[in-house]
């Protein structure tokens, strides 16, 4: 094999791996936040919140969830715009830099969005509850969960 040829399945099998990677990243991603979370059980099963609470976090995930949707439909288009310039080029090209950068705009909005909405949801709970709330918001954010 010449240098040249080589040098092409090289470059052609890196950008199929980079694009394989960044593909299943995403589907990863999108897949992990559909799961019901621990804290979305801590929340509505443990917490004993008020009426009161109840109301005001609901419409606060109400809020969320509009977000949130909006956010993992852009990162869902900015994959078909990576698989796209991925087809259409077969090149690490200025076109999937742009659909990588965009998916990670998005999924860095996404969980401001979340931690905004953490927040949020805090503010409505009592002192003792909050304690709950923390331990098990840190316990989400330093665990791995498979």
């Amino acid at each position: 094999m010449t240098l040249a040829r080589s040098m092409i399945v090289t470059l052609v099998l890196s950008l199929v791996g980079a694009a394989l990677g960044a593909f299943g990243g995403a589907q990863y991603v999108i897949h992990k936040m559909q799961k019901p979370t621990p804290m979305h059980e801590l929340v509505h099963r443990r917490l004993d919140l008020t009426d009161e609470q109840t109301h005001r976090i609901a419409a606060m995930e109400e809020k969320h969830a509009e977000v949130k949707k909006a956010l993992e439909t852009e990162m869902r288009a900015a994959n078909a715009d990576l698989a796209k310039a991925f087809q259409e080029k077969h090149a690490y090209t200025p076109e999937v830099q742009a659909a990588i950068d965009r998916f990670h705009a998005a999924m860095g909005d996404l969980q401001k969005e979340t931690i905004d909405h953490t927040f949020e949801m805090r503010s409505v709970l009592t002192p003792q509850q909050a304690v709950e709330f923390d331990q098990t918001v840190v316990k989400s954010l330093t665990e791995e969960q498979m």
